[in-house]
């Protein structure tokens, strides 16, 4: 992605991914499992770590790709506990923590693989 839409596109993500983590969604669409729910919290955090890590790499390269997954996981646990505080229909769950973590590591080693390939 190109340097100047890093940035934008990390901001878009982000304000996204609060209204939809803070808002009553009712309409998202099922994928047949009972656990459609922490897919798509992994999704949504794969995707988090990914536009972190773009960003970061064009300020500072050493490290982007631990900060990105740091950042990640600390917005996943800070969203879940405003889910508590500032709604009435949203509670936070352990299990959601746990795939954002596990959605922002997917995406810390497949990055790291292809960097790896990439620079040899």
């Amino acid at each position: 992605m190109p340097k100047y839409l890093a940035l934008p596109s990390l901001s878009v993500y982000v304000i996204a991914l609060t209204i939809g983590s803070l808002s009553k969604i009712s309409s998202i669409p099922k994928l047949g499992s009972s656990f459609d729910d922490k897919i798509y919290h992994f999704l949504a955090y794969a995707v988090l770590t990914f536009l972190c890590y773009n960003y970061i790499q064009h300020i500072n390269a050493k490290r982007a790709l631990v900060l990105s997954v740091i950042i990640a996981v600390i917005y996943g646990i800070i969203i879940e506990g405003l889910q508590s505080v500032l709604t009435n229909f949203r509670t936070p769950d352990y299990y959601d923590v746990v795939a954002n973590t596990l959605g922002a590591i997917v995406t810390f080693i497949c990055l790291q693989y292809v960097t790896k390939r990439t620079l040899n």
